[in-house]
């Protein structure tokens, strides 16, 4: 045992830590923001001094806090009190009765905007809404609703607030439907690319400084409480630098940052991509900031002709001849400088004429020591994976599948999608390789979804993708959340076990990660978020310990005020009440009969739905014991 009195002492949890010399524990001592000692609490409390602050676990489980390698934290911060999420909405008549009262919240000049994160798989209903069915609930408030980044659907006041008219020429990037007299009928689609709908939502207001703080920090709330401690932000469309990052910037001054944040530099000018990156390679050191802000390189865009397009509902564009030219003039001055990057590919094609540059480049300046990498990597293959390890590069997966998967296979069928990323193999040949989300728009912040889908192979519609061999186990899945994406921030050894030495960043999950039925996974949340040994988040037993209160979300008509966030949480007996716990459950809780079922309780659904040797259902279930059939 160390010397050094802790600063606080966790004990009585049962601790799964992922340090394989030191697999579980029950107490953790933290000094000066760091794991002074992960033991047993007789082990560990002879560490407290007069100073020491003592918190009793419960014999609760404990994880490493979980670490997003892809998400745009600091565009979605400035913008999140503004959306109204549908995040994990199981209803589109739920989602569409949040909208009616949004609408009748948001006063005008402003805009009620629903901007990605959602599916239309998710919804019981298997559809979006009509614009007829918004232009009736918001007749004269703009409405704007964004599906992952394949389309947008405005309302008339929305059409009329942007400017769209039948004089409205084609957008470069995107279409415009018109009627039969070529008027806009208010749906934008994202063909070639989704530039139409980062143009469009851009002509929305904005929030002022202030709000924008606010907004950042009830975002950062929002992911604590999913047990969220760290991510590495990939840039984005229309976030420029250093403009848009002065709100997180003074969170950092003001030691207000509860997400520990790398981010990534992403360029904004087509055609002069080089410019900005020689630009910023003189002026910004890299990993310059400290442990809760800090630069991270390059990307996810290094130049425009080399970004391709992740909507599986149109067909995969060949990327132009000039990619491998002017990629190569960018990726030569990051080697120079010895800044990593990440590179946007969902398709393999795209990856392997990047590997070509990459590998011309490595030619004349090694890229050892370089921590590179793919982004998506959705249909990579074997060989591509190949030529990656031996360049010492990665890969960052996200769950994007979850929420397209339908589409891919619609597209490509069943076949095609069951390795599609093939992460069990990436592992198996030993190439870095890590989770995360891409949100906050072609997919959900909840790293729950992502480990769910890594575990079960199922999209958040239920669709079944992959075979058992591309599926992990839970430790592993675990893992890709935690210690592996040290690597693609350069802080291997410093996050993502509970070790001494490293980051005090842990959770309580709300039920136990290892044991919770499958179709459970991606409804945890977080009860205990600590993050560099201060409790920014806590729930249930653990709320006396919250040290992050936050002043209510602004403007106030905000959507934060009502529903929170994902699952509209914020109403659970309202808006949420239909998205909080899987749907077997749910009928187990609102079942109206008199009595339980000697085999199956009130799980009716459960019981009907079982495979049985005979097509008599309730006499087969009756033989039995069950009581099912007379409900």
């Amino acid at each position: 045992m160390p010397n050094s009195t802790p600063d606080i002492i966790f004990y009585n949890g049962q601790i799964t830590t992922l340090d394989r010399a030191n697999p579980t524990a029950t107490a953790v001592a933290i000094k000066d923001g760091k794991f002074l000692a992960v033991a047993s609490d007789q082990e560990v409390m002879t560490l407290v001094g007069d100073s020491t602050r003592v918190v009793d676990l419960k014999r609760r489980n404990v994880l490493p806090g979980l670490y997003d390698n892809h998400t745009h934290v600091v565009r979605g911060g400035l913008n999140y009190n503004m959306e109204l999420r549908w995040d994990g909405v199981r209803s589109l008549a739920d989602a569409m009765d949040m909208l009616k009262r949004q609408v009748a919240v948001t006063p005008a000049p402003q805009w009620v905007r629903v901007v990605g994160g959602f599916t239309e798989h998710q919804f019981v209903e298997k559809r979006l809404p009509t614009i007829a069915e918004i232009n009736a609930i918001a007749p004269d408030t703009p409405v704007f609703l964004m599906h992952l980044y394949d389309r947008a659907l405005l309302n008339g006041a929305a059409l009329r607030a942007v400017g769209y008219t039948k004089k409205t020429s084609e957008p470069p990037g995107g279409q415009i439907t018109r009627d039969a007299n070529g008027n806009p009928t208010g749906l934008l689609l994202a063909k070639p690319n989704a530039m139409v709908l980062y143009s469009t939502l851009a002509k929305g207001p904005q929030l002022p400084f202030d709000y924008q703080v606010n907004s950042t920090r009830h975002f950062m709330r929002e992911l604590n409480r999913l047990g969220v401690t760290g991510v590495i932000d990939a840039g984005g469309g229309f976030q420029n630098y250093p403009e848009d990052y002065e709100v997180i910037q003074k969170l950092s001054d003001e030691g207000q940052i509860t997400v520990r944040l790398a981010y990534n530099l992403f360029t904004q000018k087509p055609k002069e991509e080089k410019e900005d990156f020689l630009k910023w390679t003189s002026s910004v050191k890299y990993k310059q900031g400290d442990d809760y802000f800090r630069h991270n390189g390059a990307g996810e865009m290094l130049v425009y002709s080399a970004a391709d397009f992740e909507d599986f509902r149109v067909e995969r564009l060949n990327m132009p001849p000039e990619m491998e030219g002017e990629l190569e003039e960018v990726v030569r001055v990051l080697a120079e400088n010895k800044w990593p990057w990440r590179l946007h590919a969902t398709y393999d094609e795209t990856i392997t004429r990047a590997l070509d540059v990459f590998e011309k480049v490595n030619q004349d300046i090694p890229l050892d020591g370089i921590n590179w990498f793919f982004d998506h990597a959705e249909t990579i293959s074997e060989k591509s994976i190949d030529r990656i390890a031996a360049l010492g590069g990665g890969i960052a997966v996200q769950h994007r599948m979850a929420y397209q998967g339908e589409y891919f296979v619609e597209r490509y069928g069943a076949r095609a999608a069951e390795a599609t990323p093939p992460v069990k193999r990436m592992l198996e040949k030993g190439v870095k390789v890590s989770a995360g989300t891409d949100a906050t728009r072609v997919a959900s912040y909840n790293p729950w979804v992502s480990l769910s889908w890594m575990i079960t192979g199922k999209t958040v519609g239920g669709l079944g993708l992959y075979p058992r061999d591309n599926l992990l186990d839970r430790e592993t899945a675990l893992r890709m959340w935690t210690e592996k994406v040290a690597w693609f921030s350069n802080e291997e050894g410093k996050r993502g076990r509970i070790e001494a030495g490293q980051f005090a960043d842990f959770i309580v999950p709300s039920k136990d990660f290892f044991s919770v039925p499958e179709d459970e996974i991606s409804f945890l949340t977080s009860d205990l978020t600590v993050v560099g040994g201060r409790v920014v988040y806590g729930d249930n037993d653990f709320a006396p310990l919250d040290d992050n209160p936050l002043p209510p979300a602004m403007p106030d008509w905000s959507p934060r005020r009502t529903f929170k966030g994902y699952g509209a949480w914020g109403e659970p007996e309202g808006a949420g009440k239909n998205s909080l716990a899987p749907l077997h459950a749910q009928a187990v809780a609102t079942c109206g009969c008199v009595s339980a079922c000697g085999l199956h309780g009130h799980d009716h659904a459960q019981a009907w739905a079982s495979p049985v040797p005979t097509s008599d259902l309730k006499g087969f279930f009756g033989v039995l014991g069950c009581s099912c059939w007379a409900v």
